[in-house]
This record gives C-alpha cells, sequence and structure tokens, in this order.
C-alpha cells in the first residue's frame, strides 16, 4: 500500500488534484488512505469523513431502484416509457445526427425500461456537442437548482430524441427518466425512495441530495483542470453553470437520477459491497442474486460497440476508457480483458462521476474499490493508474 500512497502522492505534489481518498476491500479486509486537502486555498487536510458530489455514481444507486420495482412486479423491463410519463407519446426522433432541431422523423418504437437503463433509449446529454444536446442546453435542462424532478422531465419530453431507440449506445440523461418514474410508481418523492430502500438499509448516513450547514465543512471543494497552464481553478458557480459544474448544497427538494447525490468513501463503500451480494452486512437483502447478474451482464449488441462518450464538438481522444466494456443495466461491464491490456477482470463492473470519482465491484475476486475526489476534466492517468495497481497487487 506504500506503492499506492506514494503513486497517488504524485499527482497531488504535481497539482493535478487537491486530495485524493480511496479504499480497496478483498476478501473482507480493507485497506484505505488518503492525501492531499479539501480546499487548496485554505489547505484543510482531507478528513476521515469528508463529503464529495458523486454525480454520476448517482446513477447505479437509482438503477438498483429501478431493479427493486422491478423484482416486486411494480415495473417491467418491456415497459414504454409512455406507460408511465404519457407527455412523451408525441416524441420524434431527429432525421440526421446533426441536422437542424426542427429535422425530425416519426419514432418507430417508445423507449422501454430497459433502453432507459442501458443508455439505449435514444437521449443524449448536454455536454455531448450534438444538435439534441444544444437543444438541452438551449432550454436550460437541468441548469437550475431550484426546478423539481418533475418539471425537469415535462421540459425533456418537448425534445426530439438523437437517435432510434434501441439501435445505438449513447450516455444518456435517460437515467433522470427512470428517477422520476419511481416517484409516479411509488407516489413518494425519490429522496424519500432512496432513504427507505438504500440508504437506511446499508446504514448510510452521510449520502443525499442536500448536506446541511453544519456539515459543509466536511465537503471537497471542487475544481476544473486547465491542460493549457496545467492547473487547478475553481470553476465558476454562476446559477448558468449548475448543470455543468456543480449542484446546490441546502436545497431539499433538489433532486435528480443522473447526478445529484453526495456521498462520502464510507458510504459509498457500503453500497459497493452490497453490490457484491445484493445484501447488507447484516443479511438483509437490497436485490436478489438472480437480479444482480442480469444487471452486471451486457445488454448490448456487439454492433453498438466500441462505447464511447465524447464531445462532438472536440477532437476524438486518444484513449477510450471504455473500449473493453459493455452495459448492463446501469452498470459498465468488463467484456473484453485483452482490450484493456489484460488488465481486469471479465465481469468487473461499476461506474465514475464526473468530477473523478470511480468505483469498481469484482466478484471473481470479492473486492470492491473505490476513488474519491474533485476535479473536473481530470486526467484519466489517476484512475489508470489506481486500476492496474489493484489488478497487479489484488
Amino acid at each position: 500500500m506504500k506503492e499506492l500512497q506514494s503513486i497517488i502522492n504524485q499527482y497531488i505534489e504535481k497539482g493535478l488534484y487537491p486530495g485524493v481518498e480511496w479504499k480497496i476491500t478483498h476478501r473482507e479486509k480493507a485497506f484505505q488512505g488518503k492525501a492531499g486537502c479539501l480546499n487548496l486555498l485554505t489547505g484543510k487536510p482531507l478528513l476521515s469523513n469528508s463529503l464529495y458530489r458523486i454525480w454520476s455514481m448517482t446513477k447505479p444507486i437509482v438503477s438498483v431502484v429501478i431493479l427493486q420495482l422491478i423484482e416486486e412486479h411494480k415495473i417491467h423491463l418491456e415497459d414504454a416509457i409512455t406507460d408511465y410519463l404519457p407527455q412523451f407519446s408525441n416524441l420524434k426522433v431527429l432525421k440526421y445526427n446533426n441536422s437542424d432541431i426542427s429535422n425530425v422523423v416519426d419514432i418507430k418504437n417508445m423507449p422501454t425500461i430497459k433502453d432507459l437503463l442501458s443508455h439505449t433509449a435514444g437521449f443524449s446529454y448536454n455536454f455531448l456537442g450534438d444538435a439534441v444536446a444544444k437543444e438541452y442546453d438551449r432550454v436550460g435542462l437541468f441548469h437550475s437548482s431550484d426546478t423539481t424532478l418533475e418539471e425537469e422531465i415535462n421540459l425533456l419530453s418537448a425534445i426530439p430524441l438523437l437517435h432510434q431507440p434501441s439501435t445505438k449506445w449513447v450516455y444518456s440523461v435517460s437515467v433522470d427518466v427512470l428517477a422520476r418514474i419511481i416517484e409516479i410508481v411509488t407516489e413518494e418523492s425519490l429522496q424519500t425512495q432512496l432513504e427507505k430502500r438504500i440508504f437506511k438499509p446499508l446504514g448510510m448516513q452521510d449520502t443525499g441530495f442536500s448536506v446541511t450547514p453544519e456539515n459543509l465543512y466536511r465537503l471537497m471543494t471542487s475544481y476544473e483542470y486547465d491542460p493549457l497552464h496545467k492547473k487547478l481553478n475553481e470553476p465558476s458557480s454562476s446559477p448558468q453553470q449548475i448543470g455543468k459544474y456543480g449542484y446546490p448544497t441546502n436545497i431539499s427538494t433538489y433532486a435528480r437520477g443522473g447526478h445529484g447525490l453526495f456521498s462520502s468513501l464510507e458510504d459509498y463503500s457500503k453500497f459497493a459491497q452490497m453490490l457484491l451480494t445484493g445484501k447488507t452486512k447484516t443479511g438483509t437483502k437490497i436485490i436478489s442474486n438472480s437480479m444482480l447478474k442480469m444487471a452486471t451482464t451486457n445488454h448490448l449488441k456487439s454492433s453498438f460497440f466500441p462505447l464511447e462518450i465524447r464531445n462532438f464538438d472536440v477532437e476524438m481522444l486518444e484513449e477510450n476508457d471504455l473500449e473493453s466494456y459493455g452495459w448492463g443495466l446501469g452498470f459498465r461491464v468488463m467484456m473484453d480483458v485483452e482490450k484493456a491490456d489484460n488488465i481486469g477482470s471479465v465481469g468487473e463492473f461499476g461506474w465514475a462521476g464526473a468530477a473523478a470519482t470511480y468505483f469498481l465491484v469484482d466478484n471473481s475476486k470479492n473486492m470492491t474499490a473505490l476513488l474519491m475526489t474533485q476535479v473536473f476534466s481530470g486526467l484519466p492517468d489517476l484512475k489508470n493508474d489506481f486500476y492496474n495497481f489493484i489488478y497487479t497487487n489484488f
């Protein structure tokens, strides 16, 4: 573990990250550490209970609740989204990937719950740079801190899809749609459902869509890496940038499906550990083994590969971190270890967050691993070095 500490210390010393916290649990033995600070200006060191905006690591948690509702026969994988959200009945599809937003064709089949979990529903994401993504930005989708999830999904329902459902994989806002479906089916808020179904049973006391004023001192400041000047800058926190750089700390009504949760290393580790067995440490079932296995198995056609997440307005990145992965029902899933330079395990699954948070679960090794920090446009090298260390030493 001294080697891992040394690797991470180098990133801190080079000014690439303010602070980093990590934990590896292997065969019920835990190895963890931290380096750096919560805030570069004050130099305040990382705490043992630091808090982080986990961004897209919200998605697996929301997806597990959907899987629970499927097990309870309250929804079904092949249900159309219009069964729950009739406002999507008039959905159109963009004629070409970058045609004018008004140049549309009729939809052939409505997206299903499975499409939403698999990111094959046809939606896009604000940062992807295609015509639909630009329309999301134009109407201010997910830019506000005081709109409800219902209001945002109603806004989304009037925008065309990027592609016909079930024909392509595009990382998207589909989990936000799933979150709204949770509210409709259960007749309760997303916050309430996550608390009842995930946070309380797992003892995740520090995970939620807001941080109380007395706990703000525990929250790591978010930074953006400037590759030109090779330094970290504190990103703008203007209201227009809510969707891009942050989300509010203290608005009790705020909830999203694709991002929005705050968590700690220990809390998210409890969630990751649950994903090994589907149970809490005390044996309470969160999700069945059979559903867990189905959710962490690739569901995509070979024609969808390789998966990639990139902005169409910029040149293709040299490295594609998803080349060796498929996608399950809420998680990336390792399929081709050879494409990962023979590092990793087939079936390893997990996800990451926009500010360089990251987790993996590997049943074959009875192992979970987490990395927590807060840097946008973070260099992938840290995650890659962490991953390589794990599979070289465990």
